[in-house]
């Protein structure tokens, strides 16, 4: 009989990564029904670094490789939970919760591959090459579109203003120039129709 310890692994993981879909973001859908969850998340921005291809800063980014970032940046947060973007006090331990995660989630693989994931995850939070910039580019800009698009009710939830949505939003142009010029004037669009304050 062979050996199934890999495939056994593989599944555990499988398994466990199933949870993602019950992580609650603060970004709203935009039919405003409910939050959507970070695997829906996840999928939407991995279909977008398709769409949006053509607006990368480097004409020869690796889009596969950019889209396996994007399905696994956020694994981490089965452990981790969801931090919001504007919640300074929940940003300040965030990156020790998400390395004690990606030690336990990605360790449930196989080495070969856990490397490989780990690698991914820790290649997207560096944003030192053109593929993590681009991705960061679409994992920022994506909670904007939706912020914008449902009239600003997140921000206006959590006192959100303008300022800090502009920080926030920096690096969608180092990944994708035009995304981040076309983010700015959303920006400024938001705060003309009284979406989001100054």
């Amino acid at each position: 009989m062979p050996d199934t310890t890999r495939l056994q692994q593989q599944i555990q993981f499988l398994t466990e990564i199933d949870k993602l879909k019950r992580i609650l973001r603060r970004t709203w859908l935009l039919d405003q029904s409910r939050y959507e969850n970070d695997a829906e998340h996840s999928w939407h921005i991995a279909m977008a670094a398709m769409l949006f291809l053509e607006y990368a800063d480097d004409p020869k980014v690796d889009v596969l490789r950019v889209i396996k970032m994007l399905l696994v940046h956020d694994l981490v947060e089965i452990d981790a939970g969801d931090t919001y973007a504007y919640d300074e006090k929940a940003c300040l331990d965030q990156a020790e919760r998400e390395q004690k995660a990606a030690e336990r989630v990605f360790g449930l693989l196989p080495p070969d591959q856990a490397t490989e994931f780990r690698g991914l995850w820790e290649e997207f939070e560096a944003r030192q090459t053109p593929e993590a910039r681009y991705a960061a580019a679409l994992d920022r800009f994506q909670p904007l579109l939706h912020n914008y698009l449902t009239n600003g009710r997140a921000w206006q939830d959590h006192a959100v203003t303008s300022d800090r949505v502009f920080i926030r939003n920096r690096p969608v142009g180092e990944g994708a120039p035009l995304l981040g010029q076309y983010a700015e004037d959303l920006i400024r669009d938001a705060v003309a129709k009284g979406f989001l304050t100054e």
